[in-house]
């Protein structure tokens, strides 16, 4: 019965160990407060940076009675992709770790490596903050097909093209460069059709 006990141990030391090691993995992989003079960090949901942002705004002393009611920031899109749009939440936090002021702040349309100055309105600080932090909510990438355009077939990049023309319904086949031979009337016309230089 012993000898059966300890495969069960060993699994189960197994999954402490692994889940563990994922609570770990989650840690640091959070939006990490920063001093309100550096910039602070965002994630993706596969954990990778996305969003930077710095304060623009420098007085920041609030208090119950009269908080501090909007800031500034500028926002930096540092992943791989273009966003269409950006929202998340700015916060503040005193000297005590103690949460003090909270706001949405949105961007529309954010080129890898761009930058954007935006707001937070609604946002209330009631206090001195000593450190910040950013989460970003949503992150939309552009669509796939607004992205991917299929290469333009031009004239000069396809010299075996085959074009149509069409003369009063009467379709006429050419080739680029070479001369085609049409009856106007009771004359004979050569047309050429050639890239542009």
């Amino acid at each position: 019965m012993r000898i059966r006990n300890i495969p069960l141990c060993a699994a189960l030391v197994a999954l402490s160990v692994a889940i563990v090691s994922a609570q770990e993995e989650s840690k640091r992989a959070a939006e990490q407060r920063a001093p309100l003079t550096q910039m602070a960090v965002a994630f993706d949901s596969s954990s990778k940076p996305a969003l930077e942002a710095t304060l623009r705004t420098t007085s920041l002393n609030g208090a119950p009675d009269a908080p501090v009611m909007n800031i500034r920031v500028v926002v930096k899109n540092v992943s791989s992709s273009f966003l269409t749009y950006v929202s998340g939440l700015v916060t503040f936090y005193d000297s005590a770790g103690v949460r003090c002021g909270e706001g949405l702040f949105k961007v529309d349309a954010l080129a890898q490596n761009e930058s954007a100055e935006t707001d937070a309105p609604g946002l209330r600080i009631t206090c001195a903050p000593a450190s910040w932090r950013i989460v970003a909510t949503n992150l939309l990438p552009r669509a796939a097909e607004q992205t991917v355009l299929p290469p333009a077939e031009s004239p000069s990049s396809s010299p075996g093209a085959n074009f149509v023309i069409s003369i009063d319904g009467e379709e006429h086949p050419i080739q680029l460069g070479k001369p085609m031979v049409l009856n106007v009337g009771e004359k004979q016309k050569t047309i050429t059709v050639r890239a542009a230089p």
